[in-house]
C-alpha cells in the first residue's frame, strides 16, 4: 500500500492503511463517548440520584453542548500552533474529564465533566479532517475520507452493545474506564507515529479579528447561513433520539439489556445510506438527493406520529418506521454540510467550524427540549422529529428562494456575497 506524502520531512512516512486507521480512531472517540453511554443512563440516574427520570438525558446533552461549542476553537489553534500539539493537549484534557466522570459523586459534577469531555473530543473531529487535508489532496483525500467514514459507520452500531457488555461485569464507571484507556492508547499512537503535518509556511497568526471576520462572513452568506440553520433543525431530531432512546426502548418497550440491539438496527440503516450517498451524490447532485430525502423523512415521521396517536404502538412497527426515517439522515447530513460550504471555499476552515458550532449547539438545545417532553411513550419524540422536519423544509425553501431539487450546475452562478 502506498505511503502518504508528508509535507514535513520525517524519518518514516505513514502508510495509507495506518493513516486511515488513525483517523478512524480519532473520530471514533467522539461517537464512543456518546453511544457507549446509552445503556448506562438508567444506572447513572439511579446511582447518582436525579430529580426527574428524564434528567438522565442531560448526560448526552451536556456532552453534545461541549462538543458543539468548542469546535470554533480548534481550527484557529491548530493553524497557529500545529495539529499535533493541539490534538495531544485536547486528548490530555479528555483524559482528565473522563477521570472526573469516573469519580463523580453527584449528578451535577458528572454533567460538568461531560461538558468538558465533549469540548475536548471536538478536537478529534476538527483535526482529523485537517490532518487528512495536510497529507492528501484531491481524489486521494476523497478516498481517505471515504474509507474513514465507511469504517466509522460501524461505531454507532457496535458502541451501545460494547457499553452493555461492560455493564454486565462492571458498574457504569467501567465505561468511562474504557474511554480512558482508548484515549490514552490513541495519545501513545499519535506521539510515536504521527509527525506534525502542518507545513511551517502554512501556519497562521492566531488573531481574534481575522477569525471573527471570517465567522461573520460565513454567517451572513445566504446559502451558508440557511443550510446551517437547516442542519441545526434537522439534527435536533437525531439528538432527541440519542437522549431518549434508552428510555423508549429499555422502559417503554421493556427491552432492558436488549436495548442495544434495537439501537443497532436503526444505526445500521444510517450507515448504509451514508455509504450510498457517496455513490449517488455525483450522479444525482446534493440538492436533489437531500431535498427529496428531507421530504421523505418528514412524511414518514408525520405518518408514524399519526399511527402512534391512533394507538399503533408496538416494537416492530416502531423500529421499522423510525429506522426508515432515520436512515434518510445519511442522505441529508453530509449534503447539507457540503451545500453550506459551497460559497465560502476561501474561508473553508472557519466556515466549517462555524457550521459545526452552530448546528451542534442549536441542535443539542432543541433536541434536549424534545427529549424532555418524554412522557413514557414515543409520541413526543416522533412528533418532534416530524415538526423539525417540517421546519427544515421551510428553512430550505427560504434559503433556495422557493426552488428545490435543482442541482448546482443547473443554478445560476451563486455570488459569494453576504445575504
Amino acid at each position: 500500500m502506498s505511503s502518504i506524502a508528508n509535507p514535513v520531512p520525517e524519518p518514516a512516512s505513514m502508510k495509507l492503511g495506518e493513516l486511515v486507521a488513525l483517523l478512524v480512531a480519532m473520530t471514533a472517540v467522539v461517537a464512543l463517548a456518546i453511544d457507549m453511554m446509552l445503556p448506562a443512563l438508567g444506572n447513572i440516574a439511579a446511582d447518582l440520584g436525579t430529580a426527574h427520570s428524564n434528567d438522565r438525558q442531560y448526560v448526552i446533552t451536556a456532552y453534545l453542548l461541549g462538543f458543539g461549542g468548542a469546535q470554533l476553537v480548534y481550527g484557529p489553534l491548530s493553524d497557529a500552533y500545529g495539529r499535533k500539539p493541539v490534538i495531544m493537549g485536547a486528548l490530555g484534557l479528555f483524559l482528565v474529564a473522563t477521570l472526573v466522570c469516573m469519580l463523580s459523586q453527584s449528578f451535577e459534577m458528572l454533567l460538568a465533566a461531560r461538558v468538558l469531555q465533549g469540548a475536548a473530543a471536538a478536537a478529534c473531529r476538527v483535526i482529523a479532517t485537517a490532518i487528512a487535508r495536510d497529507l492528501t489532496a484531491g481524489r486521494r483525500m476523497a478516498e481517505v475520507m471515504s474509507m474513514v467514514m465507511t469504517v466509522f459507520m460501524a461505531v454507532p452500531v457496535l458502541a451501545p452493545s460494547l457499553g452493555q457488555l461492560i455493564l454486565f461485569v462492571l458498574p457504569w464507571q467501567g465505561i468511562f474506564g474504557f474511554l480512558l484507556i482508548f484515549a490514552f492508547a490513541l495519545m501513545v499512537w499519535l506521539h510515536f507515529r504521527m509527525p506534525e503535518t502542518l507545513h511551517p509556511e502554512f501556519r497562521q497568526k492566531l488573531g481574534f479579528g481575522n477569525s471573527y471576520r471570517a465567522f461573520a462572513e460565513a454567517m451572513t452568506t445566504r446559502l451558508t447561513l440557511g443550510y446551517t440553520l437547516a442542519g441545526a433543525a434537522f439534527f435536533s431530531g437525531l439528538y432527541a433520539f440519542l437522549g431518549s432512546s434508552e428510555q423508549i426502548f429499555a422502559e417503554h418497550f421493556e427491552l432492558g439489556d436488549r436495548f442495544p440491539l434495537a439501537f443497532a438496527a436503526i444505526a445500521l440503516g444510517m450507515g448504509v445510506t451514508s455509504y450510498a450517498n457517496s455513490k449517488l451524490v455525483m450522479r444525482l447532485g446534493q440538492r436533489r438527493l437531500s431535498h427529496w430525502a428531507l421530504i421523505a423523512f418528514t412524511i414518514i415521521s408525520a405518518a408514524h406520529a399519526g399511527m402512534l396517536m391512533a394507538g399503533v404502538d408496538n416494537l416492530l412497527v416502531f423500529i421499522i418506521m423510525l429506522a426508515a426515517a432515520m436512515a434518510l439522515l445519511g442522505l441529508i447530513g453530509a449534503n447539507f454540510s457540503a451545500l453550506a460550504m459551497e460559497p465560502v471555499g476561501h474561508i473553508a476552515g472557519t466556515a466549517s467550524a462555524a457550521y459545526g458550532f452552530m448546528t451542534g449547539v442549536l441542535a443539542a438545545l432543541a433536541g434536549a427540549y424534545i427529549g424532555q417532553l418524554y412522557d413514557g411513550t414515543p409520541v413526543p419524540l416522533v412528533m418532534g422529529q416530524a415538526a423539525m422536519g417540517g421546519l427544515t423544509i421551510l428553512v430550505v425553501l427560504v434559503t433556495e428562494r422557493g426552488r428545490l431539487f435543482a442541482n448546482s450546475d443547473e443554478d445560476e452562478a451563486a455570488p459569494d456575497t453576504p445575504a
